[in-house]
């Protein structure tokens, strides 16, 4: 097998120097909170004093997940990840998809009404992402674990729950007399999700209005049966996740509807809404979705999803979406700086968070296919793990020894959409742009035969400098 094209020099796993500044953090240096801060990862808190002293003994935190989208998506690793440092810690976690919530819809962050999803819509994205969240907590304490070489603390499984459970049989006079007693509608009016909505035209329906209640009810829920008392949430969530703090504090504590409580008994936490550098919302590529779902983005293009980060985002992405002590990667940014043309840091970033996400098996998928499609030298790999590396990519396509042999290259890579007309491929193919196996080919009557495949079974065609398809025989 063909030595992998070069690599990041500094090994995936954990190692010696990365477990003891991830230990000593864990239990002798930074607090929670100062940790969570060094990484970027607080927009505002409530307390930040009293939460660290709060979280000397494990506690329990929750954070709300919306279930108006598919799967999880790479804007979700922000308060995943914010969640998997309160596990590290000791702390039990909570996910609580929306199932209830989902269906009313949160008017946070916009400037008009949602449409309203349907319910079985609501009810399949909830499983999908149950099992999701699952996944990518089993993933991610397996990767923390190799990064602590197994000295962390015992850590508790992610809780995932949906509110639907609590929400869909409770009676409306209960729920005013409960949680709508204790709201003041001039408060509720302060909101910045309300405000922006009601210096529009549309306005906001009384459904979104009163979706800061039945948010601010699930804190006080989970408080209650749970002993949940900090929720986490993008900085559009504060004024939702305010209401929760201030719904418990005043049933529990005694507060009236006219009053503040002398004490608050829950904790707000929020994570920074994140852009690129450029001004684009994080998580998009070329304005679609990067999923952690595989069959929805595969391994190959999340992982260059990362690699791609520019170098001003990358010292914060390595503080956010790996574990790597921040110490360490103050030294790789010297490190890059110092030759920006190797992106070093970049690397590091996405084979860290495609391992993390996607497991051993997925980085090693996500090499390969980099290899085949973007090594300078043609990788002597075998045909098989080329297929595998790229399964479920739309890259990859398989042929009958017919098509393969039997139709001239231009029209194969036409047939196939690489190019958009069998014109146009004869064009590249005479300007010396259209490539088979890195080498290109510059005869438009070329037909592929078996002995120029890797292991006369695959052909790997590139068009210009960005554009791929991979044929391989059934």
């Amino acid at each position: 097998m063909h030595r992998l094209a070069r690599q990041c020099t500094r090994p995936i796993h954990g190692n010696t120097r990365s477990a003891y500044l991830l230990q000593r953090n864990l239990h002798k240096g930074r607090n929670l909170v100062e940790e969570l801060n060094a990484r970027q990862f607080i927009a505002n808190v409530t307390r930040p004093d009293e939460l660290a002293k709060h979280l000397n003994k494990p506690r329990t935190v929750y954070c709300g997940i919306d279930p108006t989208a598919k799967s999880l998506h790479a804007g979700h690793l922000i308060p995943l990840l914010c969640l998997l440092h309160f596990q590290l810690r000791g702390n039990n976690v909570i996910a609580l998809i929306g199932g209830a919530t989902g269906l009313v819809g949160d008017p946070s962050g916009r400037m008009t009404e949602r449409e309203l999803a349907k319910k079985n819509q609501i009810e399949l994205n909830t499983l999908n992402l149950i099992e999701a969240i699952r996944s990518f907590f089993s993933r991610a304490t397996t990767y923390a674990k190799d990064k602590l070489s197994n000295q962390g603390p015992t850590l508790t499984d992610v809780q995932v729950l949906n509110n639907l459970t609590w929400l869909k049989d409770i009676n409306l006079l209960d729920f005013l007399r409960t949680a709508g007693l204790h709201f003041r509608v001039n408060s509720m009016l302060a909101r910045d999700s309300v405000k922006t909505r009601m210096s529009t035209q549309q306005g906001i329906s009384f459904a979104e209005f009163t979706y800061q209640l039945l948010q601010g009810y699930d804190f006080y829920e989970l408080y209650k049966t749970r002993g949940c008392t900090i929720q986490l949430g993008g900085s559009d969530q504060w004024g939702n996740i305010l209401s929760g703090v201030e719904l418990i504090s005043k049933i529990e504590l005694g507060g009236t509807s006219d009053e503040s409580p002398t004490k608050e008994k829950g904790f707000a936490l929020t994570t920074p809404l994140l852009t690129t550098s450029t001004g684009e919302k994080f998580g998009k590529s070329a304005g679609n979705a990067v999923w952690l779902d595989e069959n929805l983005t595969s391994h190959l293009d999340f992982y260059q999803f990362f690699m791609r980060t520019a170098d001003a985002d990358v010292e914060k992405y390595l503080k956010m979406f790996t574990l790597l002590p921040v110490e360490e990667i103050s030294s790789i940014i010297l490190d890059h700086q110092t030759h920006p043309e190797h992106r070093i840091a970049q690397k590091l970033l996405a084979e860290e968070v495609t391992l993390m996400v996607h497991g051993g098996d997925g980085l090693k998928a996500a090499r390969i296919a980099t290899q085949v499609l973007f090594s300078t030298e043609y990788p002597t790999l075998q045909a098989q793990q080329i297929i595998t590396s790229l399964a479920g990519d739309s890259r990859l396509v398989f042929c009958s020894e017919e098509e393969m042999f039997g139709t001239s290259l231009p029209n194969l890579v036409a047939n196939h959409k690489l190019l958009p007309s069998k014109s146009a491929a004869r064009q590249l193919v005479q300007a010396g742009g259209l490539y088979l196996n890195n080498v290109a080919q510059r005869d438009p009557r070329f037909f592929l035969t078996r002995d120029v495949l890797v292991d006369g079974r695959v052909a790997i065609i590139r068009a210009g400098k960005d554009k791929h398809l991979v044929l391989a025989l059934r």
